[in-house]
């Protein structure tokens, strides 16, 4: 493995904060893996689209990460969706940030999503380095658990990810089940793809005293508090969790006056059209008294509010992987999930949380209440929580990944055909 690595990040710059916009656990991925790769003497670039006029051109994050902002259309206005029309003025950028070295500057491409999987690509031919990708979420898996009131992915996209995909000397897959949806759905060659778990800032993420961080957070030491943490979209569920609560309520009046429900992030995605969609659904449910909306919060401050919660509740109805689960179990705060996608690996069912089957109000209330009433089983979810959490870290990421870029080095001369026989 060489020492340099050109990290390409195009719709979301990992300076950005996460739980708001298009920033979430991918920035934190890159950011994260980005530091551990330059501890281990890795130098790493990585291009994101500029969005305002007042971001430098390179900013250096940490002795070894540089983030270069490049100029690819209008700074602001633009949607996802219409970052396509871009590629190609980005890419443009991209190389002609690199051809200002000698010829070999970079020794390897790690593209995220699959807009900078588009500019890997070319970046890889030109350059004559191997393409790494991390997927981070797929759009044929999206839109075959699509939440209610969600858009589906485009042709586009759906296109475009199968072009990444055999354009790719190597794909890093999140979880063992996200490997299987890479060559089941996208037919990836089994050769071609490495699992690599992220992992959590346990220096960050770890064990505080309950009833301090409450303290801290202006919260009610003896509350029961089921939290949500993330963008508010419809793929995030944050509703399932709201009309779990109406329901646990209505089960159980008499929990009204010890229950609060803090729904961490802003709105993110389709759940921009309506930002004030969770708002109005908490007032119609008769639960406004008992949710608290708070704006995104740095990472510090997230690992205050994981540790204060009773449960973090994450319902999605997809995850690659669910990095706000491993970072509240962390802390030692048993997490209740959706059983889908990484959370299944995420989250170990009775050992370090709970996992549900189903998105129906009523089956989310009966696990919130196992937590909110049997403190006995709350304390040994927590425990298990933060020895499941141990197993995950970036240092460790960092490592399988220096090792999937050499895999991908020897498999870059090797023919598809090859690999098959």
């Amino acid at each position: 493995m060489g020492d340099r690595v050109a990290m390409i990040s195009l719709h979301t710059s990992p300076l950005d904060q996460p739980g708001t916009g298009d920033a979430g656990g991918m920035n934190v991925y890159v950011i994260e893996l980005s530091r551990r790769l330059a501890q281990q003497g890795i130098a790493v670039d990585v291009f994101n689209r500029a969005i305002a006029s007042a971001q430098p051109p390179v900013v250096e994050v940490a002795d070894g990460v540089l983030v270069r902002h490049v100029m690819a259309g209008p700074y602001e206005g633009l949607s996802k969706g219409e970052l396509p029309a871009q590629l190609c003025t980005f890419a443009r950028e991209v190389l002609r940030a690199e051809a200002a070295h000698p010829v070999g500057h970079y020794d390897v491409v790690h593209s995220h999503y699959w807009l900078s999987g588009q500019v890997g690509a070319l970046a890889r031919d030109r350059w004559n380095v191997p393409l790494i990708h991390s997927m981070h979420t797929m759009a044929k898996v999206k839109n075959a658990a699509l939440a209610e009131g969600d858009t589906p992915e485009p042709m586009a996209r759906l296109i475009g990810e199968d072009q990444v995909v055999a354009a790719s000397d190597l794909v890093v897959a999140n979880t063992e089940t996200e490997a299987r949806q890479l060559i089941e759905l996208y037919d990836a060659d089994p050769a071609r793809v490495d699992v690599v778990h992220p992992g959590v800032d346990l220096s960050v993420f770890r064990p505080r005293d309950r009833a301090e961080a409450r303290r801290s957070l202006g919260l009610p030491e003896d509350a029961a508090i089921l939290m949500f943490a993330g963008r508010i979209q419809p793929l995030k569920a944050p509703d399932v969790l709201l009309r779990a609560v109406a329901e646990l309520l209505a089960q159980d009046p008499a929990l009204r006056s010890r229950l609060v429900v803090p729904v961490v992030g802003g709105p993110s995605g389709s759940g921009l059209e309506h930002p004030e969609s969770l708002a109005v659904l908490a007032a119609e449910l008769g639960i406004e008294d008992v949710v608290r909306f708070v704006p995104p919060v740095t990472q510090d401050e997230l690992a205050v509010w994981c540790a204060a919660a009773t449960t973090v509740a994450v319902p999605s109805y997809n995850e690659s992987f669910g990095l706000v689960a491993v970072e509240a179990q962390a802390t030692g705060t048993p997490v209740v999930a959706a059983a889908v996608g990484g959370l299944t690996t995420v989250v170990r069912d009775g050992v370090s949380g709970l996992l549900v089957d189903t998105h129906e109000p009523r089956d989310w209330a009966a696990a919130l209440r196992r937590l909110v009433v049997d403190g006995d089983l709350a304390r040994r979810l927590g425990k298990g929580a933060l020895a499941h959490a141990q197993e995950f870290s970036w240092d460790r990421t960092a490592e399988r990944t220096l090792a999937s870029y050499d895999k991908a080095r020897s498999l870059m001369a090797v023919p598809a055909a090859d690999l098959a026989g």
